[in-house]
């Protein structure tokens, strides 16, 4: 699988901080100790990374990503009760748009951390 690896080493994290911190906060919150937690375990992150989106090789507008892991899988984290087929659907988009191949909606609303693994073949 593409990025097999690296996605199980942020899967790892991200269940490294919901563990630590549970569930009830705002994204923001989940987002800064995502960052400390994947610096941690030296993989390259980059934090409301902006994105350009294209249309017919034209740029339209501006994204602004949650986290960048290692310039090349996307991270769209939500506190939400349920990740749902809009948030599946918003994450595809943004990786059409952006020429991204990996995408993981990390949700940090549930008792339970709960992810998606979304991989769009270019």
């Amino acid at each position: 699988m593409l990025y097999n690896d690296l996605t199980e080493k942020i899967i790892k994290a991200a269940m490294s901080v919901h563990s630590a911190l549970g569930f009830g906060f705002m994204e923001k919150v989940y987002e800064n100790a995502l960052m400390v937690e994947l610096g941690h375990m030296g993989l390259d992150a980059q934090q409301q990374q902006p994105m350009q989106v294209y249309y017919r090789d034209r740029l339209i507008g501006d994204y602004v990503a949650d986290i960048v892991v290692d310039n090349a899988v996307l991270l769209e984290l939500k506190s939400v009760e349920h990740l749902n087929k809009v948030h599946e659907v918003q994450l595809v988009n943004y990786l059409k748009s952006t020429s991204k191949e990996v995408g993981l909606p990390l949700n940090f609303g549930k008792p339970k951390l709960e992810f998606k693994r979304k991989v769009l073949h270019l």
